[in-house]
């Protein structure tokens, strides 16, 4: 052993004593102890005794009172350690924490070694204990400053992932979808996700997960004067941060019910969006197991809701682009369809979605003198108001050539001249079908324009090879276009499709591809004519990513093999307060034919709702049409059709409102419901099973 000498103010002399072990010990802060293990006994020096925060005679020798000062989460790790150097008979070295009278915790460092009797049993634990507080205060600054480096190095990422899921998104159903999925909640590490949108003072919620259902029902469309903290974020444009569960049934009473749907929450932040210093909206954040907000965690919070309202505003005026381009397409699209004995049609028209989304694709029909129809699908060049207006003034041209009862031929070199002569420098490709539904001779032209399909009644599906001319205004006036005729026998139960080239082109993949993909598209798609056109926007969408607009004209011919399927339709004017009391009749005494009196008062019901609301919000008349139909299961369709564009929404409707409960209606009664655009305004339709009750 060392032998210290202690300080001398004079020179050192060669015969000055050595310093006792202890005082050494005491001088550096450390203490001694010897455990006798037979007795139990540990006792510890004066120096040792201050390491541990006993006063003079205080301490009784007992290993279970140094025990009592000990963190009571450390213990059983110490005393495992302990264990585990008696059975080795070896030694140990161990850092633990002790509370001093005055409250405060000390770490404490204490390594001992093993001594063993002649036998080999262990004896005595002998060793060394010493203040260890500074020593792990600069580990412990350490540590934190690692963990603080590292818990930004999250956030930051954090904000980087949000960004990337905002990046690709146009509309604000994108923005929703990308910031509800799953995975990036997890990211965030909450438990669940809100997004509300402001709407005419009042808070839709347009997207969420981990949310029960029954909170989104109930505060759909709250008013932003409700005291919820999605609308207390806006109202204030501060953040909300709730703590606890107790906190959050104090702050919100009207809440406190739903508490037990969320029994896992313990913490939550609702931020508002502004953008342009206006509040467009509302995120809320639940956490599980969480207590605090620390100050990097609200300024991360408070950057992400500055990059979700700058995308969720970039969408809000997307969407308003793209609903007025769609607004101003579709009312230069025909206002009306001509219902032809023994032919079926459906129209679609669907804008890009490319900003702005206005395009110069149509379609048309129009009956003939002699019973014939002359159905046209065309494209102008470009993507403006200009290639809008250009085509509204075509197909009125084209509408008009057709009805005056010239030939094809005529018609297309017409359009062709009338195009030219407007100076527009455009071009528009487009094909006309003349069809006698009574013979099922289709006589085709085509100026640039994709061919038509057809499908068979045995499924098989081929794009018709039909010559093809210039496109409409390429020629000069006084030349006549090299186009040619073909005819086509269409035979019963056989459909005809029309399309632009939106609906195969796709910059990524080959227009063989598209192609191909069209004919497997038709060949597996339902057979009526409208459930068709919707089958083949939404498969086809899915291939060209909507990049251009999408005109189709699907014609079917009745398979007169079998009775026409039954269905019943009636006109309700706004301006006869007696029709839609005509209508209700009329759908009773349809499904009493169809021996479905069962469903009267339910489908009654819902006929009414739909009716008024086209009657309340549209000027011109409203169609009432009622089938039955198969579906995976048999049901009834109710639909009403009218001349507006807008779709219905549902609104809030308190106990003393006398309405607003339309689609809530459709909701609770209907299987299934939706809202199908047309060229002449909108259809509204729901089912009922034919097993209600």
């Amino acid at each position: 052993m060392h032998r210290f000498r202690e300080p001398n103010t004079g020179p050192a002399g060669r015969g000055d004593p050595p310093v006792a072990a202890e005082v050494a010990l005491a001088v550096n802060g450390m203490g001694s102890f010897c455990w006798d293990l037979q007795s139990g006994e540990m006792k510890y020096d004066h120096a040792g005794l201050a390491v541990l925060g006993f006063r003079p005679g205080e301490y009784d020798e007992r290993p279970a009172t140094i025990a009592d000062r000990m963190v009571p989460q450390e213990l059983p790790g110490v005393q495992a350690q302990v264990g585990r150097a008696l059975k080795a008979r070896t030694g140990y070295s161990i850092y633990f924490r002790v509370r001093h009278p005055d409250g405060s915790l000390r770490w404490t460092h204490s390594q001992a070694t093993v001594v063993c009797d002649d036998k080999g049993t262990p004896a005595r634990v002998v060793g060394i204990i010493r203040d260890a507080s500074e020593e792990l205060q600069a580990v412990d600054q350490t540590r934190e400053l690692r963990q603080a480096k590292s818990e930004r190095r999250r956030q930051a990422d954090l904000v980087g992932h949000v960004n990337d899921a905002l990046a690709p998104t146009v509309t604000v159903e994108d923005v929703a979808e990308a910031l509800t999925t799953t995975r990036l909640v997890q990211r965030l590490g909450a438990a669940s996700i809100t997004l509300g949108l402001v709407d005419g003072g009042r808070m839709g919620l347009v997207g969420s997960n981990g949310v029960p259902d029954e909170i989104i029902r109930d505060f759909h469309l709250a008013r932003i004067g409700a005291p919820l903290p999605l609308t207390e974020a806006v109202r204030t444009r501060e953040p909300v941060f709730v703590t606890s569960r107790a906190e959050f049934a104090r702050r919100y009473p009207g809440l406190g019910q739903y508490l037990g749907l969320v029994p896992r929450a313990t913490a939550a932040v609702y931020f508002p969006l502004i953008a342009h210093d206006t509040p467009i909206g509302a995120v809320g954040l639940t956490y599980e197991g969480k207590d605090r907000f620390t100050h990097d965690e609200r300024t991360v919070l408070t950057a992400l809701s500055n990059t979700i309202a700058q995308s969720l505003q970039r969408a809000l005026l997307f969407d308003q682009e793209h609903e007025l381009a769609a607004g101003l397409q579709t009312a230069m699209l025909p206002g009306h369809i001509p219902h032809v004995p023994g032919l079926a049609i459906a129209t679609r028209y669907r804008p890009a979605r490319a900003r702005g989304g206005i395009g110069g694709d149509w379609y048309d029909a129009v009956t003939l003198p002699d019973g014939r129809i002359a159905a046209v699908v065309g494209d102008v060049q470009g993507h403006d108001v200009t290639a809008a207006a250009v085509m509204g003034q075509l197909r009125i041209a084209l509408r008009a050539y057709a009805a005056e009862g010239h030939p094809p031929l005529t018609v297309m070199a017409r359009a062709s001249a009338f195009l030219a002569e407007l100076d527009t420098d455009r071009f528009a490709t487009c094909l006309l079908v003349l069809f006698d539904p009574r013979t099922g001779v289709a006589v085709t032209v085509r100026a640039g324009h994709p061919e038509p399909v057809l499908r068979r009644p045995d499924g098989s599906c081929v794009w018709l090879d039909t010559p093809v001319g210039l496109p409409l205004g390429l020629t000069a006036p006084s030349a006549q276009p090299p186009y040619a005729l073909s005819e086509t026998l269409v035979e019963p139960g056989s459909s005809l499709l029309m399309c632009t080239d939106g609906l195969i082109e796709s910059r990524t993949q080959d227009l063989d591809e598209g192609r191909a993909r069209l004919l497997e598209a038709v060949r597996h798609g339902p057979v009526r004519p409208d459930d068709l056109a919707d089958h083949l926007l939404r498969t086809m969408g899915d291939f060209t990513g909507e990049e251009d607009d999408v005109a189709l004209l699907l014609l079917r011919r009745a398979s007169g093999r079998r009775p026409a399927a039954p269905q019943m339709a009636v006109t309700i004017s706004s301006s006869d307060p007696q029709s839609l009391h005509a209508a209700r009749q009329a759908l009773r005494t349809a499904l009493h034919r169809w021996s479905l009196d069962s469903l009267a008062d339910t489908a009654e019901l819902l006929a009414s709702e739909m009716a008024t609301n086209a009657l309340l919000h549209t000027e011109g008349d409203a169609t009432l049409t009622a089938r039955p139909v198969r579906n995976g299961s048999r049901a009834l369709r109710i639909a009403v059709t009218d001349t507006s564009p807008d779709n219905p929404y549902r609104r809030a409707a308190t106990e003393q409102s006398t309405s607003g409960r339309g689609l809530m209606l459709i909701e609770e009664l209907a299987t299934d419901w939706g809202v199908e655009p047309r060229g002449n305004g909108k259809r509204v339709w729901c089912e009922i099973p034919l097993n209600a009750h």
